[in-house]
């Protein structure tokens, strides 16, 4: 009796896992069905709508328009001649000043009281001079004592030209006219040959500079006008002449083109701001124009989608160049093609598709 109950607990053992992972095994497999039921499946032979347009051949008259940014045409790092204390700064940045206004004030105290001691000894040397020569005519004196003098005096003379000019040189001035845009020290600070204290900016007169590629250099000519935009003030044009054309190409392969033109009355355009200079181009070119959001990459390919039958097909084009938000195709399209512009969700190679223009 007690094998037989003991074979019933190993039974209910072994059958009771199993119940369950049948359990659980009838479940999944349910949720696996239900999930499946839910999913989405694409179907490929559903045609997808699109929109289309019919591509032409045409003349094109561009114009070429080149960004750039507007510099000064003289700026400027002041520093003193002299080394000293700075004991006045007349100046703050935004201030206009004029060419020869002073701008800063060294401490000039000790040389003043230098050129005292020059100057008392000068007139000592002076009369010493007249002294020297009158006993000197009388043969009184040997006429080397009078050369002697006469040498110290013009050593004198040097001596005071050159502390009036430290003292001139200790009151720092505007190279130019021009307006203060950066302060580098402060009153009670030291100054020292080539240490910056004040930067002057002219924008007068600005230089605007952009960088065109190699195709484009022919556009450009020394010494002629061109109409340039301010974006911040596109209602102010203004004529910039050419006066550099870049003979070295820059990291991006193209070359720098430099114009030189007049601010406005106001000086409203600041160095830095961002403009363009826009070209007509004489030369006429004949190719067919598509929006550039039309066209895909495939690694270095340029490829669009047309409509052959009711089916999109996948073509390679070759790009001409690019013209605001199009594109000029030279080759890989013909007239009257039926180019898709709209419907690329899903899209692909043979797919069927429905236009709904």
């Amino acid at each position: 009796m007690k094998s037989k109950s003991k074979f019933v607990k190993i039974l209910l053992y072994i059958a009771i896992p199993i119940a369950i992972l049948a359990i659980i095994v009838i479940k999944l497999s349910n949720n696996k069905e239900v999930t499946e039921n839910k999913i989405y499946r694409y179907d490929k032979e559903k045609p997808i709508s699109v929109k289309t347009i019919i591509v032409k051949s045409e003349i094109i008259n561009t114009t070429d328009n080149f960004t750039g940014t507007f510099e000064p045409n003289k700026e400027s790092k002041i520093s003193s001649e002299i080394q000293g204390k700075i004991n006045k700064i007349f100046v703050d940045n935004g201030d206009f000043v004029r060419k020869g206004n002073a701008i800063v004030q060294l401490d000039n105290s000790l040389l003043k009281l230098q050129l005292k001691n020059i100057e008392v000894q000068i007139e000592g040397l002076e009369n010493d001079v007249k002294r020297y020569t009158i006993l000197t005519k009388a043969d009184a004196i040997q006429g080397v004592q009078l050369e002697k003098t006469e040498l110290a005096l013009k050593s004198a003379l040097v001596q005071r030209s050159t502390l009036l000019e430290q003292i001139e040189k200790s009151t720092i001035r505007a190279a130019f006219d021009g307006v203060v845009t950066q302060k580098f020290n402060e009153e009670g600070g030291f100054a020292a040959p080539g240490m910056p204290l004040i930067q002057i900016t002219d924008i007068s007169q600005l230089r605007f500079t952009v960088n065109i590629p190699e195709n484009n250099l022919k556009l450009f000519h020394l010494n002629k006008d061109y109409e340039l935009i301010v974006d911040s003030y596109p209602e102010s044009k203004l004529m910039g002449r050419v006066v550099l054309i870049g003979s070295k190409a820059n990291m991006g392969s193209s070359f720098p083109v430099q114009f030189k033109t007049n601010n406005t009355k106001n000086l409203e355009i600041k160095s830095g701001m961002f403009g363009k200079v826009n070209i007509q181009n004489t030369i006429s070119e004949e190719g067919i124009m598509i929006p550039s959001s039309a066209v895909s990459t495939n690694g270095d390919r340029s490829q669009v989608y047309i409509v052959i039958n009711g089916k999109a097909v996948l073509k390679d084009i070759t790009i001409y160049r690019t013209i605001n938000n199009n594109v000029l195709v030279s080759s890989g399209l013909e007239n009257n093609d039926e180019l898709i512009i709209n419907g690329f969700i899903n899209l692909y190679n043979n797919a069927n598709v429905i236009v709904q223009n």
